[in-house]
């Protein structure tokens, strides 16, 4: 053999076995040349928030070499920390650490794509080539951003004065749109689908007139929050708040106003109104931040784990697959109809660890997810309203004080204790949300 051929077959070789890389954690790694197959007792489809977290809990129960965490990306992000990276609050270098530092350490990492899922043959396949099956999934696939479907996006970016806090990729553009706003129109659009994180989109808002007011420009600029929905905020305990904030310092609010296109050359941005099919409005701005519509991932879609609409298709109380009872789901790509949130992520990890467990010793789930979430809406550089609620709308509130009210302590919260919570307590699989808390502050009572 010619010393040519023994380095390609020594490359081949490398590049079918497994290998352990320098934080201990093993990877899955083939090319399309070299498909093969796998199997594992708990996949885990995503490395985002759940999907890491899930990953950990798993660990904990069977073992690491019997979980896998399918992920292609090479950065995880807290993306929540991104409202304040768009107003210049916090560097986007803080929202992200490389993927190898948050897998849980000797679980396996497959840097792949999941491009087709088979529940009924209990098996996936991803682009690289692989097929893995598994006696338990987990989906944790996260949504998808579709700036596409604004006509003139994603190639209006390429423009000056128009950012999104909702890609890394566009985050930075939005703080300088900020920095160069001189006087008129400053527009901020709520798409008319699912988001993650729906106060996000308003926050940015109030931080810009924050902003503007600190730096003097405010008395030149005109607010502008164009919403698809029919109301400020989905529980009315809040959105009385932040129509008090709204009133108080002059914004504008249209309802039922969904953006379709930018024309970034001319900085007009063009809105549907909802109620009446074929008006339109144009607005000019200054400074415009957008908000994608959003959708569940493509392998979801039309796969049978979804639902209708493209969802994974959970029991909603226990977060076990309608169809398949060997299927699990968590966080943003699954069909719950609560708000899309880190802190809702968190309460349901608690639950699918007690539910699958069960499972895995031929039992019922016999622990109900009652919807909770929470979001922080930050209404300037120091001061947030709170906002818990679960399923029904209804007030959930970690603390025994009216968390509608604008207060310091919660921005220190939002800032710096959430992240810290996210890093070392979520994503070790440590966190499994206030609930706890909540019933100690309330000395029991809910």
């Amino acid at each position: 053999m010619t010393a040519t051929a023994l380095r390609a077959q020594i490359n081949w070789w490398r590049g079918c076995q497994r290998a352990y890389d320098r934080t201990g954690y093993q990877y899955f790694h083939t090319t399309n040349q070299t498909a093969s197959k796998e199997h594992v007792k708990i996949l885990v489809l995503g490395g985002g928030s759940g999907g890491v977290a899930m990953g950990a809990r798993m660990k904990r129960k069977v073992g690491a070499e019997n979980v896998a965490i399918v992920e292609p990306s090479e950065m995880h992000y807290y993306q929540p920390i991104w409202t304040l990276v768009g107003a210049g609050a916090k560097s986007v270098e803080s929202s992200g650490r490389p993927t190898a530092s948050v897998i849980p350490s000797g679980v396996k990492w497959v840097k792949s794509r999941v491009t087709e899922v088979n529940p009924d043959t209990n098996s996936v396949r991803t682009d690289s080539g692989k097929e893995i099956s598994y006696k338990y999934l987990i989906v944790a696939l996260g949504l998808q951003l579709h700036f596409e479907k604004i006509k003139g996006l994603p190639e209006g970016f390429e423009h000056p004065k128009i950012g999104s806090n909702y890609s890394v990729k566009t985050v930075q553009k939005t703080w300088k749109a900020l920095q160069d706003f001189k006087e008129g129109n400053a527009v901020f659009s709520f798409p008319n689908t699912p988001v993650k994180c729906p106060g996000a989109p308003q926050k940015i808002m109030y931080l810009t007139d924050a902003f503007l007011r600190k730096t003097g420009k405010r008395s030149n600029a005109n607010i502008v929050y164009n919403t698809s929905l029919p109301v400020l905020f989905g529980v009315k305990k809040y959105a009385d708040s932040l129509w008090e904030v709204v009133k108080a310092r002059d914004l504008t609010v249209n309802l039922r106003h969904n953006l379709i296109e930018v024309r970034a050359d001319k900085q007009e941005a063009v809105f549907e109104n909802l109620d009446k099919p074929g008006e339109t409005n144009v607005f000019k701005y200054e400074m415009l931040h957008v908000t994608p519509p959003m959708g569940p991932p493509d392998v979801l879609k039309g796969s049978p784990l979804a639902d209708e609409a493209g969802w994974l298709n959970l029991n909603k109380e226990t977060l076990q697959h309608n169809v398949y009872p060997n299927v699990f789901g968590i966080g943003d790509c699954t069909n719950l109809p609560t708000p899309k949130t880190a802190a809702a992520v968190a309460a349901q990890s608690g639950v699918l660890d007690r539910n699958i467990t069960r499972i895995m010793k031929k039992s019922q789930p016999d622990k109900t997810y009652d919807g909770y979430t929470s979001c922080p809406l930050v209404t300037s550089y120091n001061t947030v309203i709170l906002a818990e609620f679960d399923y029904n709308g209804q007030p959930l509130e970690t603390f025994p004080l009216d968390q509608s009210k604008e207060r310091r302590i919660m921005y220190y919260m939002k800032a710096d204790v959430m992240p810290h919570l996210y890093w070392h307590g979520l994503l070790r699989g440590l966190w499994g949300g206030p609930g706890p808390y909540r019933t100690l502050m309330h000395l029991g009572m809910k």
